[in-house]
C-alpha cells in the first residue's frame, strides 16, 4: 500500500473482518433500538360494569345467557313483583288516608282562627254586661232598702197616730157618758181613731212589700254576681284560644309532615318495584352470570358483569428507565398475542400517577433498614386510534406487546 502501510494478510484480516461485521450488526441493532421503547407486562383493559340487584325476591324471567351482547337499558331479568306492588298499593292508601286528614286539618285552621276572635270579642262583651248587671242591680238593692226605711218610718209614724186617736177615744167615752160632751165629738174621735188604725195597717202591708222588694233586689243582685263570675270564666276560657288556635295549626302541620313522610314511602315503594326489573346499565357483553330461573336473590347480591366492548385500552407496565422520552401523544404499535400478533395502531395516552408498587396491598417500605434498589414498573395507558377494532375483537386481560416510538 501507499506510504509503505501494508494490508494485514493471513488470520490478521479475518480477525479484523470479524470485528468490522460485530462493529456493523451492533451498529444496526442500535439504530433498531434507538427511538421507541416496549414490554411485554402489558395487557387490554376495558370497563366491566357489576350488575346487582337492589331487591329480593325469586327470579320468574331471566332473558340474557354468558357472551351475549346487551345494549343499555335492555330487561336482563325480572324478580317476582307482586310482594313489591302490594306494598306499593297499602303506601298509597296510607298516602290518601294522610291526605284527607291533612285536609280535614287545614280546614279547622281558619275556623279556630275565626271562632278565637269572635269567643273572645262575645266573652269580653258578656263579662261587661254583668259588670253593668252588677252595678244596676246594687243601685235597686239600695233603692229597695231606701224604699223600706222610708215605709218602716211611715209605719211608726202611722202606729204612732192611730194610739195617739184610740187614747182619745179612751179619755172621750167617760165624757160622753157622763153627756159631758156632745156625741158627735165622741164618734168623730173614734172615726179618726178607726182611720188611724187603717193608715197605720196600710203602711205596715207597704213595709211587707218594701221588704219582698228589697229580697227580690237582692236575690238579682246575687244571680248578676254570679253571671259576672261566669261571665270572667268565659273571658279566660277564650283567652286560652290562641294556644288552642296553635295547637290546631301545629296539627295540621303533623298532618303536612305526614303527607310528606307517605309521599317519601309511596316513592321507595315505587322504586322498590321498578328495582325487580334489571336492566343493562351500559352496552356491552354479559359475564359472570351467577343467577338461574326460579332462584331466590338477595338485595346486592350479583348477578352479571357487562363487559364494554367500545371503551378499550392498554395498560403497559413499563421500566422506569424507560420513561425518560415518553411523552402523552406518542405514536404506539400495539401487537396482540391473542390475534397471532395482529397490529393496531394506538398512542401514548398518560403515564400512571405513581408506580405499581405504590398501589399494591403492601408496599415496599425503603425505610426499614436493608435497602435493595429494584428497577419499579410504571403503568402506562395507551389508546386505541379510532376505527382499530371495528369487530370488537380485543378483550380486556389479553397479554399484548406495545411499543412507543418516542422520536
Amino acid at each position: 500500500m501507499a506510504d509503505g502501510i501494508q494490508a494485514p494478510r493471513g488470520p490478521a484480516r479475518w480477525v479484523l473482518l470479524a470485528v468490522v461485521v460485530v462493529a456493523a450488526v451492533a451498529g444496526v441493532f442500535y439504530l433498531l433500538g434507538a427511538g421507541h421503547e416496549s414490554t411485554d407486562d402489558a395487557q387490554v383493559e376495558g370497563r366491566i360494569t357489576q350488575v346487582a340487584t337492589r331487591v329480593g325476591g325469586p327470579i320468574i324471567q331471566l332473558n340474557v345467557t354468558d357472551n351475549q351482547y346487551v345494549e343499555k337499558g335492555a330487561v336482563l331479568a325480572q324478580i317476582d313483583p307482586r310482594e313489591y306492588q302490594v306494598a306499593l298499593d297499602h303506601a298509597n292508601a296510607e298516602l290518601a288516608d294522610a291526605r284527607a286528614n291533612a285536609i280535614a286539618a287545614g280546614i279547622n285552621v281558619p275556623i279556630a282562627t275565626v271562632s278565637t276572635s269572635s269567643d273572645i270579642r262575645t266573652a269580653a262583651g258578656g263579662l261587661d254586661e254583668a259588670q253593668a248587671g252588677i252595678t244596676v242591680s246594687d243601685s235597686q238593692v239600695e233603692a229597695a232598702r231606701a224604699q223600706l226605711r222610708a215605709a218602716e218610718a211611715r209605719v211608726r209614724e202611722r202606729v204612732a197616730t192611730a194610739s195617739r186617736a184610740a187614747r182619745d177615744v179612751e179619755r172621750l167615752k167617760p165624757l160622753v157618758a157622763k153627756e159631758e160632751i156632745a156625741q158627735q165629738q165622741f164618734d168623730a174621735a173614734v172615726s179618726a181613731a178607726d182611720a188611724a188604725k187603717a193608715t197605720a195597717e196600710e203602711a205596715e202591708a207597704d213595709v211587707a212589700a218594701a221588704r219582698t222588694a228589697v229580697a227580690v233586689a237582692e236575690q238579682r243582685a246575687v244571680q248578676a254576681r254570679a253571671g259576672a263570675t261566669r261571665a270572667e270564666a268565659s273571658v279566660a276560657s277564650a283567652k286560652t284560644g290562641p294556644e288552642q288556635l296553635q295547637v290546631t295549626r301545629a296539627r295540621a302541620a303533623a298532618a303536612d309532615a305526614r303527607v310528606k313522610q307517605m309521599e317519601a314511602t309511596v316513592a321507595q315503594a315505587q322504586l322498590n318495584l321498578e328495582r325487580t326489573t334489571i336492566k343493562a346499565p351500559a352496552n356491552g357483553i354479559v359475564g359472570k352470570r351467577a343467577i338461574e330461573l326460579g332462584q331466590q336473590v338477595q338485595p346486592s347480591q350479583p348477578l352479571f358483569a357487562i363487559v364494554s366492548r367500545d371503551d378499550i385500552w392498554v395498560v403497559a407496565n413499563f421500566k422506569e428507565t424507560q420513561l425518560a422520552e415518553m411523552r402523552p401523544g406518542q405514536r404506539t404499535v400495539v401487537e396482540v398475542d391473542a390475534l397471532g400478533g395482529r397490529r393496531f395502531n394506538a398512542k401514548l395516552d398518560s403515564i400512571g400517577a405513581a408506580t405499581g408498587a405504590k398501589f399494591s396491598l403492601l408496599p415496599p417500605e425503603n425505610a426499614t433498614g436493608n435497602y435493595v434498589k429494584v428497577v419499579q414498573r410504571v403503568p402506562v395507558k395507551i389508546v386505541l386510534d379510532e376505527g382499530q377494532d371495528p369487530e370488537h375483537l380485543l378483550r380486556p386481560g389479553f397479554s399484548v406487546v406495545p411499543t412507543i416510538y418516542t422520536k
